[in-house]
């Protein structure tokens, strides 16, 4: 299967917005910190996904981005196409052309596999990942690191 870093980070950012999304607008510096991407990469997936209206920003001070809809209404699947990524499991990324130049014999097969890979990611939305015990756990977890590190940050400031 192929989903590059970016269908995997634009995901997790996604789904960071839609675990905090009590807090208000969410800055990508924060989602940054807390999911360890480059806020620069950030900026570029938030733009594809702004673009798709999966989320919108807010400007000035307390700003960010916000989920454009209900996190019930954004599908994994919607995330991955928004920034232009596929799930394709053929090695000729659906060319046709696997076996120098001609369609090679499982072909078709993989590119089955690829359609329900795809079917699959539009049935999960955010808010079915939201509700998992063990999601929640790991966002627990990072909110406490990020908390410790802005204290940490703070204290050597003095």
């Amino acid at each position: 299967m192929r989903l590059t870093t970016k269908g995997r980070y634009a995901v997790t950012a996604m789904l960071d917005l839609a675990l905090h999304k009590s807090q208000g607008p969410i800055s990508l510096s924060d989602i940054s910190s807390r999911q360890a991407i480059s806020l620069s990469y950030l900026e570029q997936l938030f733009s594809k996904l702004r673009r798709s209206e999966l989320v919108s920003s807010v400007r000035g001070p307390g700003g960010g981005y916000e989920l454009k809809r209900g996190s019930d209404e954004i599908y994994i699947a919607q995330i991955i196409d928004a920034v232009d990524e596929s799930v394709d499991t053929t090695k000729c990324q659906g060319a046709g052309d696997c076996q120098g130049g001609e369609t090679c014999l499982t072909h078709y097969l993989w590119e089955d596999l690829s359609e329900q890979i795809h079917a699959f990611l539009e049935s999960i939305s955010l808010a079915d990942l939201v509700a998992k015990n063990e999601v929640r756990k790991i966002a627990d977890n990072q909110d406490r690191r990020q908390i410790i590190v802005t204290e940490m940050s703070a204290a050597l400031a003095l």
